[in-house]
């Protein structure tokens, strides 16, 4: 009887638990909740999930809801698929991480003669931003093949390559059609192949506007108020003239399939474990020596708990992903908002479940 009585006061303990963290996460996400642009929420734990919750609306005309198969924008979540991309080419060995970018294009200018591969996966290329370069008159969206004439067009680099970090969407653009001419395939359909398809993420696509359609999709927007409170305007903002550019930022997921794709990084089905260790390894640089970048991931701590992390940045979009694999600890929070960044939501996620 004791033995029972002790199962029930366990299990009415647990549940009491899941509820009230729950309460502290609904707390956290009160100002997406309504009428207002929203989010999806994922925390798994040792390959479950302990929590998935959703707030407010995918799309404000349609007053659709989002739900834990709602499609957001990426944004930079995306590299870490563009690397996995460039990782299984070279275990394939179509590719070399020592492979400089003249190597494999040919009319690059003398300085891509030393820019490789593991340069642009770190960050550490020093190419110019093709966001910068960008005149203000220009209003249609500029692809990947079109960062890359930009980049064989310049004649240098911001610093000697190799010598420092700094954050390089033209890079993740290259490695998009470094991957294209690899493979022979567009990057879309490579991923597809290689990652969304083999991981079932049925609902997962780098959007190209014209060529595909995002499921259950999810439009972004930005906050007329300098302040995100509940009663805030919001405008539609979508899109921007960076949007089409695929391999720094154009994958459209949700966190039903991020689950899937979490729970990959645990084994080897893409690539092997060597090659994950290689991901999640920090650039050593000279110039820059708590660099925290690896292969489409930052590595650092929080609390003493090891931590992969990216965070994700565009026009009505901002996204986290935390993983913490020694405690099994995932939390994903995907947003249609331009404000706030979600990066401390998700580390006072983090602290409900680590603590």
């Amino acid at each position: 009887m004791k033995k029972y009585l002790l199962i029930i006061l366990s299990a009415l303990f647990i549940n009491a638990c899941i509820s009230s963290n729950e309460q502290k996460v609904d707390k956290l996400f009160s100002e997406y909740t309504g009428n207002n642009p929203g989010a999806s929420v994922i925390v798994i734990i040792k390959g479950k999930t302990e929590l998935k919750k959703s707030y407010g609306l995918a799309d404000l005309e349609k007053k659709t809801k989002v739900d834990s198969t709602t499609n957001f924008r990426l944004a930079s979540l995306t590299k870490q698929f563009t690397a996995m991309c460039i990782m299984m080419l070279v275990e394939r060995e179509k590719l070399k991480y020592e492979n400089t970018l003249t190597e494999i294009f040919p009319e690059f200018p003398e300085y891509g003669k030393k820019i490789t591969i593991t340069q642009i996966l770190q960050h550490t290329s020093g190419l110019i931003a093709y966001e910068s370069l960008l005149a203000d008159s220009v209003t249609i969206q500029v692809s990947d093949a079109q960062v890359l004439q930009m980049m064989i067009s310049q004649d240098s680099t911001y610093h000697v390559p190799g010598s420092k970090y700094r954050y390089s969407n033209s890079g993740y653009a290259i490695l998009a059609m470094i991957i294209e001419k690899i493979s022979k395939k567009p990057f879309a359909q490579f991923l597809q192949e290689n990652i969304f398809r083999p991981l079932k993420m049925n609902n997962t696509i780098a959007y190209e506007k014209g060529i595909s359609l995002v499921p259950n999709r999810a439009y972004g927007y930005k906050i007329v108020e300098p302040d995100a409170k509940i009663d805030s305007s919001f405008i539609f903002g979508d899109q921007s003239r960076t949007s089409a550019v695929l391999g720094d930022g154009g994958i459209y997921s949700s966190v039903e399939d991020l689950f899937k794709w979490d729970q990959a990084l645990y084994s080897e089905k893409l690539v092997s474990k060597e090659s994950l260790q290689k991901a999640w390894t920090p650039a050593v640089v000279i110039d820059s020596p708590d660099n925290i970048y690896g292969f489409g991931w930052r590595i650092d701590q929080l609390e003493g708990h090891r931590r992969l992390h990216h965070n994700g940045s565009t026009s009505g979009f901002r996204n986290s992903i935390q993983r913490f694999p020694e405690d099994l600890l995932t939390i994903i929070v995907l947003t249609n908002r331009n404000k706030p960044s979600v990066f401390s939501l998700v580390e006072k996620i983090a602290g409900i479940y680590l603590n």
